[in-house]
């Protein structure tokens, strides 16, 4: 392995210098701001539907940011905060009755006032539509009236703590009643919110525009015209436009693309960490794609835990992270960020060590020709590339031999959800409460668990995680949980980014928070 590492490593060089040290944690410029202009920022990939009930995609949220307000959002601090409701919800004694006061006045893009009515039909479609990425977030929700015009009242089948940080994401949004009857599933091309930028277009692979919502009920406060997103998956290229002037931000930039921008005059960064992970899913059960329960794949990989673990323990993370991010980013190997406030993952320097001789005795042990021969389905950018390459050459080592697919990635979402490959490049950009990193993708039949994973004992501690207050049995069953999953091998934890966005200095009021968003609302050209 050490000769096939020697050219990866002599391709990225360490750019660090006193000149290019990222410093300490920078969320917010709050320098004044101008009115007018047009915003452009370039995403790492092209965003899936832009439907709040059907998204998956990291790129996704960062658009609904400008267009789709939601019951709460956080803070700076990760504290929730109300945003279309107007105080945080008042919860029965016995946890099962939720009661979420709505801001009033406020109308959707299309001008249709926004009530609680509404918000009734927004959250019963995410938890009932077909194929719906909120079903397994909302799943507790048995029942959801409007109380008059302003107040919506939840009743649930069981206590569940996360539900106001499951409000604070897609789950959370509102869409037009109007929109959602005019278009139904065609929703996605007709966009309809409350937020400062509406929807004006959208050009496949080439640019989503929104415009300032003059129905907004801030729009005294909103400061640009226009705001366009480009996916731009190469981060050198990014970098090149921002240079240009062509972009104005650069989202999910690479280690090597900030060290570089740090010498840039007229460029500045931002930086957060990151509530959230990096690994590779296995496809252990996805026979029939998302929402359905597990069946049998009769692969070595597949087949045999013993062969998943001979795979994790072949792979070195702290080396993956100098090679590839230049160190800038974490080791991992759990689904909880170490950052989270609740329930803390597990550090860094506690994740296990590679241990070739152990991964060999496991594969002589499971009996397995070799070598065992995996397809990994990768995203196009040069970092995912070289990810999949590091890997390649760690794997080999312990008796695998790994071919790598790359594919666009908006198509790997879609394949990898019908449970089209073998093993794939798989993140989360994380959530607040670690109910929302794991029970969409780790439970029997979640929402977006990919993987075909379906083990009693995982439903059984995530149901449990859901439904307690107390933080420190909470704490107590995600460390558990934690140990289950990484016994299982079908999602294999390798890092944990960190959001670095480069703007240009000309532009201020942007927002990057721990859940990895560009928020644009306040932004502008400064006077």
């Amino acid at each position: 392995m050490a000769v096939a590492l020697v050219s990866l490593v002599s391709g990225c060089t360490s750019l660090q210098s006193s000149a290019t040290e990222v410093g300490g944690v920078r969320k917010t410029d709050e320098r004044p701001v101008r009115d007018g202009g047009t915003l452009t920022v370039a995403l790492n990939s092209d965003p899936d539907k832009l439907d709040p009930s059907l998204a998956q995609t990291l790129v996704g949220r960062t658009v609904f940011a400008g267009m789709c307000e939601k019951l709460y959002d956080i803070d700076e601090n990760g504290t929730l905060v109300p945003q279309l409701a107007t105080s945080l919800p008042e919860v029965s004694a016995d946890g099962l009755t939720v009661t979420l006061p709505v801001r009033q006045g406020a109308k959707f893009s299309d001008g249709t006032p926004l009530d609680a009515a509404a918000v009734v039909t927004s959250l019963l479609r995410h938890r009932d539509l077909p194929g719906s990425a909120r079903a397994t977030e909302l799943g507790p929700v048995e029942k959801a009236v409007a109380v008059g015009s302003s107040t919506v009242r939840i009743t649930l089948d069981h206590p569940y703590v996360p539900l106001t940080g499951v409000l604070a994401d897609r789950a959370g949004m509102v869409m037009s009643p109007t929109a959602l009857k005019k278009y139904g599933k065609d929703f996605t091309n007709h966009p309809s919110c409350v937020g400062a930028f509406r929807f004006v277009e959208r050009v496949g692979g080439d640019r989503i525009v929104l415009e300032k919502d003059p129905n907004y009920y801030d729009a005294a406060k909103i400061h640009l015209d226009k705001v366009v997103y480009k996916p731009i998956a190469d981060g050198n290229v990014r970098l090149a436009n921002l240079r240009s002037g062509d972009v104005q931000i650069g989202d999910q930039m690479g280690p090597v693309d900030v060290q570089s921008s740090l010498t840039e005059p007229k460029l500045q960064l931002f930086n957060s960490p990151s509530l959230g992970y990096q690994g590779i899913g296995v496809n252990v059960g996805n026979v029939n794609g998302l929402g359905e329960k597990p069946g049998k794949i009769d692969t070595p990989l597949a087949s045999d835990v013993r062969v998943r673990e001979a795979f994790d323990l072949a792979i070195d993370r702290d080396l993956l992270n100098t090679v590839v991010f230049q160190g800038m980013y974490e080791p991992a190997c759990g689904p909880i960020s170490p950052q989270s406030g609740i329930a803390p993952g597990v550090d860094p320097e506690d994740c296990p060590k590679r241990d070739v001789a152990k991964a060999k005795k496991l594969l002589k042990e499971a009996g397995v020709k070799l070598p065992v021969k995996i397809e990994l389905k990768t995203s196009t950018t040069p970092e995912q590339g070289r990810v999949g390459q590091v890997l390649q050459a760690m794997v080999k080592e312990a008796g695998f031999e790994l071919s790598l697919l790359p594919t666009e990635y908006a198509t790997m979402i879609s394949e990898t959800d019908e449970g089209d490959y073998d093993v794939f490049t798989s993140g989360w950009s994380g959530r607040l409460d670690p109910d929302g990193n794991v029970s969409n993708f780790l439970k029997t039949a979640g929402a977006m668990n990919a993987y075909g994973i379906g083990d009693p004992d995982i439903d059984r501690l995530i149901d449990e995680g859901r439904s307690v207050s107390d933080p420190a049995r909470r704490t107590e069953i995600y460390d558990e949980l934690t140990r289950r999953v990484q016994g299982d091998h079908s999602m294999i934890y390798l890092y944990r980014q960190k959001n670095y966005v480069v703007a240009s200095k000309d532009v201020a009021g942007i927002r990057v928070y721990g859940d990895g968003l560009v928020r644009v609302t306040n932004a502008g050209y400064i006077r």
